[in-house]
C-alpha cells in the first residue's frame, strides 16, 4: 500500500516522460485505456530503466529490489547568533553585544520509505520543546535534492557584551532566560549536480539507493536557498528590543551557489565512506527587520527627575519628553512601544560552507549507515549580524524490498 501511494505521487511528475515511451495508436486508445495499475507499472519500469542506464556497473551497483524502508535516529542542532553594536546617545561610549539562541538538541526517531532515490520521512521528537522538523529528499545518478523545515521556540540564550565606556573596556558574559520565548523558523532547500555521476554517487552513503563498489570522486555544483526568521515581540522582552535598535522580528533570505568535491572510499566490499565539502557564495542576501519605537532609550540620565505618567495617545511623558532614560526605570516603568516602518537591507557576498560525512555498510538486502551534515549561514545588515549554525547527525538501519 505504501509503495502504491508513493508511485501515485511520482506519476504526476513523470507522466509526460511515461507517455513519450508509449506507441501512438488512436484507435486502440479509444478501445482500451490503461488502468491505474498498468500506468503505475509503466512508471515503475521507466524509473528502473533510468536508474540503471546512467551508471557504470563496475563502480555503482543498482540493487534489483527498488524499495527501501529505513529506521532512523537523528539529532539536529540549530544555533542563532544575533550581534549588534549600540552607541550611547550624547557620548562616545558604545557596546558590542551578542545574543545567542540555543534550543535543545532535537532528538528524534522515525522511518524513511522510498522507491529508488526518492522517498519521504516521518519522525517523532524525543526532546521536549525541540519543535517540529520535516524533510524530503530525492537523488539520482547525477542530481540530488533536499528539503528541511524546522520551527521551534526557546527561552534559553547566552548574552555576551563588550562595553567601551570612559576609556575602559569591560567584557560581560551570562546565561539568560528570556521573559517570553523567541520563535525561530528555518527552511533549507538544496540541489546539486554530480559531474561524474556514472561512477560516483552521493546516495550510496546517505540513503543507500545504490551501492558503491569501487572508490571514486567527483566535482559537484550546487545551489542552496535558506531562509529563517526569529520573533520575540512581547512586551516582556522590552530590554532585548531596546538594545537591538527596536528590532523585535527579522526575516533573512539567502541564495547560494558553490562548487565542491565529494569522494567515496571503498576499503572493502559493501563498505563506503564519503566526505564532501562545498564552499558557497551568497548571490542574494536580504534581511527585513521589523521595528518598534519605544518610550525608553539608552541616553544618560538627565537632570529632570520627574517625568510623570506616560500618555499613550500623545506618546509623550507628562514633562513633554518622548523618551525616558532606561536608568530611570522605577517600580511603575509604563513600558510602551509602537510599530514603525520595517527596514530592508541587501548585503554583500557572504562565504558559507556545506560539509557532509557519511558511512554505510551493505550486506544481503540489509544496510546500516551514519551521516552528518554541517551548514553555516551568515547575514549582515546596517544594524547587526546574524550567524546561523545548522547541523545534524543520524544513524540508520534499513532493508530492501
Amino acid at each position: 500500500m505504501i509503495g502504491r501511494m508513493i508511485l501515485c505521487c511520482l506519476l504526476c511528475s513523470l507522466n509526460v516522460a511515461a507517455q513519450a515511451q508509449e506507441p501512438v495508436d488512436s484507435v486502440s486508445t479509444k478501445e482500451k485505456k490503461p488502468n491505474l495499475m498498468e500506468r503505475l507499472h509503466e512508471v515503475q519500469q521507466y524509473l528502473d530503466t533510468k536508474a540503471k542506464a546512467k551508471v557504470d556497473a563496475h563502480y555503482i551497483e543498482v540493487p534489483d529490489k527498488p524499495w527501501r524502508v529505513i529506521l532512523r535516529y537523528k539529532e539536529n542542532v540549530v544555533d542563532v547568533d544575533y550581534s549588534q553594536s549600540v552607541d550611547i546617545p550624547g557620548t562616545n561610549d558604545h557596546s558590542d553585544w551578542n545574543l545567542c539562541f540555543e534550543p535543545p538538541v532535537a532528538s528524534s526517531v522515525g522511518f524513511w520509505v522510498g522507491y529508488r532515490g526518492t522517498g519521504f520521512s516521518y519522525s517523532k521528537s524525543l526532546t521536549k520543546n525541540a519543535g517540529r522538523y520535516y524533510s524530503f529528499s530525492s537523488t539520482g545518478a547525477k542530481y540530488g535534492f533536499n528539503f528541511r523545515l524546522r520551527r521551534f521556540n526557546t527561552k534559553d540564550a547566552k548574552l555576551s557584551s563588550t562595553d567601551y565606556e570612559n576609556g575602559q573596556v569591560t567584557p560581560y558574559d551570562t546565561v539568560v532566560s528570556m521573559f517570553s520565548p523567541v520563535w525561530i523558523r528555518s527552511v533549507y532547500i538544496n540541489g546539486y549536480y554530480v559531474f561524474n555521476g556514472h561512477r560516483y554517487s552521493q546516495a550510496a552513503a546517505y540513503n543507500q539507493s545504490v551501492i558503491q563498489r569501487r572508490s571514486a570522486g567527483s566535482f559537484l555544483v550546487g545551489a542552496t536557498w535558506y531562509q529563517s526568521s526569529f520573533d520575540y515581540s512581547d512586551i516582556r522582552n522590552f530590554f532585548y528590543m531596546l538594545i537591538g535598535h527596536g528590532i523585535y522580528r527579522a526575516k533573512v533570505h539567502q541564495g547560494n551557489i558553490g562548487v565542491g568535491y565529494g569522494y567515496n572510499w571503498v576499503p572493502l566490499r559493501g563498505l563506503v565512506v564519503n566526505a564532501m565539502a562545498m564552499p558557497t557564495v551568497s548571490v542574494y542576501n536580504r534581511v527585513k527587520s521589523y521595528k518598534y519605537e519605544m518610550n525608553y532609550d539608552l541616553s544618560p540620565k538627565e537632570p529632570v527627575d520627574n517625568y510623570g505618567n506616560w500618555n499613550p495617545e500623545t506618546r509623550t511623558w507628562a514633562n513633554g519628553k518622548t523618551h525616558k532614560p532606561i536608568e530611570m526605570v522605577n517600580e511603575n516603568p509604563q513600558f510602551d512601544y509602537w510599530e514603525i516602518e520595517p527596514e530592508v537591507d541587501h548585503s554583500m557576498f557572504r562565504l558559507n560552507l556545506d560539509l557532509r560525512l557519511g558511512i554505510a555498510y551493505n550486506w544481503s538486502n540489509y544496510f546500516i549507515g551514519a551521516q552528518a551534515q554541517y551548514n553555516n549561514f551568515r547575514y549582515k545588515s546596517d544594524h547587526g549580524k546574524v550567524n546561523i549554525f545548522d547541523a545534524y547527525a543520524r544513524v540508520s538501519l534499513g532493508v530492501r524490498l
